[in-house]
């Protein structure tokens, strides 16, 4: 056997780079939109694989895009990029982000920037065994899916060294039998690296140049070669809208299981769509059919009713929110708010123990504590040109079907009176009314019935 490198440090202070391939096309997702910056829970894709290797408090990363991927450069950021150009297969993408390890003799993590669903805890499992006393030159991730279908095969002996890995097409039948498949994801030992890419051949029935044929240059070296089995969905990769979709259920199963354990409560789970960035407070419920959009944080004890959509908000602590509900980007929901049915909020504060409660639009504008807005209230915020503000008092009470022409401000424990239109402001404790004066014609009602129902009689003769 080939006398293995010394490790010029020890084991537990080695650096680490990750690599992730992300230069793949996507043509059978047949969009204009890059493979990897496809969302899955509201996500960039490879923004998931960025958050999983994060665990591995990476030293290096490097994302290899294909040429003009400006898109995916800007998503990765602050990643280092490497350009793969053309395109020939895995061992030429990893070869293209070598100049960017130069000298770099730790560990190297290759994964792809199409498997959302890895976990930081496979990237644990996958550095620790690259770091076992072996001294495993390779790693390769397998699987045993249900279906292992002519996906490559994991040959691996006795004493659990990996032999080889076969394509389904290339396989024996004894080797076909084996369901140990081949997920990809790979760590190498840094400083052999290098010299396992440089065997690389494309003289292969793809014409390319493939990672996973370093498996078989390091046995011939002598260099032991392990694997490190995962969970099937967790390994899935993204190659097709359909598979996007299943993806996104796995995700969103994962999230909701994570919430629940955290203490919320979901009264129909798969009914409820999360994104990856949402938080919640503990002793939360929520009702079936609702939908979180991106940057949403739920504090303690809030109910949030059924059918409500909720995106780029704050929620405090005992609100109840909904049902049929709509908080839009920037609202920020105080303590102990009501925010009632075939509500909108956007860009507005609604104050410790304010109800909104019906029909209203909220928009620009600021709820003062304990303020009960009346059914059919609207902010008018937009004057064709530009947005103005509009300022409720504490305490302050907006009657029913009332327009808020902004900018304009009604002072603490105002009274609007209903159906009011309020275009200047209103002062503290003041009663204004803003509205027609009513006027009442007696008989006037009889007179029309009968001038319509003769007109009728005419028609029909």
């Amino acid at each position: 056997m080939a006398k293995q490198p010394p490790r010029k440090q020890a084991a537990n202070k080695r650096q680490v780079a990750v690599v992730i391939l992300a230069a793949g096309q996507g043509t059978r997702m047949k969009s204009t939109l890059p493979k990897v910056l496809h969302p899955v829970a509201g996500q960039a894709m490879v923004r998931h694989v960025l958050d999983a290797a994060a665990a591995l408090k990476p030293d290096r990363i490097v994302v290899v895009t294909g040429k003009g991927q400006e898109r995916v450069a800007a998503a990765v950021a602050p990643a280092r990029i490497a350009i793969q150009h053309p395109a020939r297969g895995t061992g030429h993408a990893v070869m293209a982000a070598l100049p960017a390890l130069k000298g770099f003799k730790g560990d190297v993590i290759v994964l792809f920037g199409d498997s959302p669903l890895l976990t930081p805890a496979l990237m644990k499992d996958l550095l620790a065994a690259r770091r076992a006393k072996s001294d495993p030159a390779a790693v390769i991730v397998g699987f045993r899916p249900l279906d292992p279908a002519a996906y490559g095969r994991l040959i691996v002996d006795g004493k659990g060294a990996l032999q080889k890995i076969v394509e389904f097409k290339n396989a024996t039948a004894d080797e076909r039998a084996v369901r140990l498949c081949n997920a990809g994801l790979m760590a190498f030992d840094g400083a052999r690296l290098p010299a396992l890419l440089k065997k690389l051949s494309d003289r292969n029935a793809q014409g390319e140049y493939l990672l996973t044929d370093t498996v078989e240059h390091a046995n011939a070296k002598g260099w032991t070669c392990r694997v490190v089995e995962a969970d099937p969905v967790e390994v899935m990769g993204i190659n097709t809208r359909a598979e996007l979709s299943v993806a996104e259920a796995a995700m969103q199963q994962r999230l909701r299981r994570a919430a629940m354990a955290a203490g919320v409560t979901m009264t129909a789970p798969e009914t409820v769509y999360l994104r990856s960035d949402t938080t919640f407070g503990r002793d939360v419920t929520i009702e079936p059919f609702v939908v979180f959009g991106p940057k949403v944080s739920v504090g303690n004890d809030v109910v949030i009713r059924s059918h409500s959509h909720i995106e780029g908000a704050t929620i405090g602590a005992g609100a109840t929110i909904g049902p049929f509900a709509r908080l839009r980007p920037g609202a920020k929901i105080a303590e102990d708010a009501h925010i009632g049915n075939f509500v909108e909020i956007k860009n507005a504060s609604v104050e410790r123990g304010a109800k909104v409660n019906h029909l209203t639009y909220i928009g620009d504008a600021r709820i003062g504590a304990t303020a009960n807005i009346g059914a059919g209230t609207i902010t008018c915020n937009y004057d064709g040109f530009d947005k103005h503000h509009t300022d409720i008092g504490a305490g302050a009470f907006i009657g029913s079907n009332s327009a808020l022409v902004a900018p304009v401000k009604i002072g603490a424990g105002a009274i609007v009176a209903a159906g009011s239109v309020i275009t200047r402001d209103v002062p503290a404790d003041a009663l204004s009314l803003g509205r027609g004066r009513q006027e009442d014609k007696p008989g006037l009602a009889a007179k029309f019935r009968t001038i319509k129902s003769a007109q009728k009689a005419r028609k029909k003769t």
